[in-house]
């Protein structure tokens, strides 16, 4: 059994960086932790993509300083509720998953978080639980009595409800179980922390009311930060939308993703995807702000950190070199990987099956915005057939993706 650490500061780091709010308040959750008494926390996160992004680390890096202090963690998968679908700023119902879907998302998720968890201590191990083991269970009875707790007017109190009401969108019933659902994670479980994102407190505070009316017992509520740039207010990561910097990123995407992310995200980026020293972050910003440093030197510092954490120090030092070398001396990359075309195929095609789009209409844009070259020459037609003319060149996908031709 694993022993509890009240070190006071390393707990006030804990409630302080990357949270937003903690209900009902931060001074009763720092009693709770201070007094020695083992908790239960956990966080969950819907399957519905099958790359998790450096917004699910940062509550991931939290839920596992939980864990280093001795208590219980909960990794909790969504396979039921993100067949539902969480409506959370969404204007569209969002399109229901299949367990087939649900269970390919999430096949390598472990091993995408593998670098900032330890799920290999014996002493407290974490648990990984999926929400279909109870929420598959219930009978028709139990959601009754589970939404007999709620009223209409306080699911339509959400805002992207009421946007849709104002806009004459329709709101399908189904979507009014998802708070509801996860709510019951929370009984479920038995938990005595539920960690979310800024995005997610209806529902955390659902699982409240929950856990309050059927079990008598109190909840805390501690919501972290989610990445948004300051002048935007965009979120700078999206599972559902495919934008952002994802945890099975290759190196070399890895640190050129993190290199083009606009200046202002820097700090925040620092706060809540690296280990650095609040004390150091503090004085970057100075830095930053009193324009006495260049952000892009501060961003390589940046992109090695987040780089180093998921694929290690030497190969973060080899990711900043190819960076240096290819992105900002125009050089091409040490090696090259080769890819085998046949004589004749369309360049749509050929981009398409070696994944450097996602789908033709994304080859498309890509070569419509002047991002596909060959040899340096921007190939803007794409009905071109590449040849025998093209063998031993080098097609350059974007900025950082390379390969050499081969004619078969």
């Amino acid at each position: 059994m694993s022993k509890i650490i009240t070190d006071e500061k390393l707990i006030d780091e804990l409630l302080n960086r990357s949270v937003v709010e903690i209900l009902p308040s931060r001074k009763e959750l720092k009693s709770l932790l201070m007094s020695g008494e083992k908790i239960r926390i956990y966080i969950g996160t819907d399957a519905t993509g099958t790359s998790l992004h450096l917004g699910h680390a940062t509550n991931y890096i939290i839920l596992e300083k939980f864990r280093k202090l001795g208590h219980e963690v909960i990794f909790l998968i969504g396979d039921f509720t993100s067949r539902i679908g969480d409506p959370t700023d969404k204007l569209a119902s969002r399109k229901q998953l299949t367990r087939v879907d649900v269970k390919k998302n999430i096949k390598t998720w472990l091993k995408q978080v593998e670098p900032i968890i330890n799920f290999n201590d014996k002493k407290n191990p974490v648990k990984i639980k999926f929400n279909h083991d109870w929420l598959s269970k219930l009978t028709f009875e139990d959601v009754v009595n589970i939404a007999s707790n709620f009223t209409v007017q306080q699911m339509l109190e959400r805002d992207m409800f009421e946007k849709r009401i104002r806009e004459k969108k329709p709101i399908y019933l189904h979507e009014f179980f998802y708070p509801l659902m996860q709510g019951y994670d929370s009984v479920a479980m038995d938990v005595d922390v539920e960690m979310c994102g800024n995005d997610q407190k209806f529902n955390a505070l659902a699982g409240r009311t929950l856990l309050r009316k059927i079990k008598n017992k109190e909840k805390f509520v501690f919501i972290t930060t989610l990445l948004e740039n300051p002048v935007t207010k965009e979120k700078m990561m999206s599972k559902s939308l495919g934008t952002g910097v994802f945890l099975d990123e290759t190196i070399e995407n890895m640190f050129g993703k993190i290199m083009a992310q606009p200046d202002e995200n820097i700090p925040q980026l620092f706060t809540d995807c690296t280990y650095i020293d609040l004390d150091e972050i503090e004085n970057i910003k100075k830095q930053l702000i009193a324009k006495i440093i260049n952000p892009r030197d501060i961003k390589i510092k940046l992109a090695f950190e987040i780089t180093k954490i998921f694929h290690g120090e030497e190969k973060a030092t080899k990711a900043q070199e190819h960076f240096e070398k290819v992105i900002s001396k125009k050089e091409l990359p040490d090696e090259i990987a080769e890819i085998k075309i046949v004589t004749g195929e369309l360049l749509i095609d050929v981009l398409v099956k070696n994944k450097l789009a996602t789908s033709k209409a994304d080859a498309r844009r890509k070569i419509d915005q002047d991002g596909i070259k060959v040899d340096n020459e921007i190939m803007r037609d794409w009905q071109v057939r590449l040849d025998k003319d093209y063998a031993g060149k080098i097609l350059k996908a974007g900025k950082r993706e390379f390969r050499r031709i081969k004619i078969v």
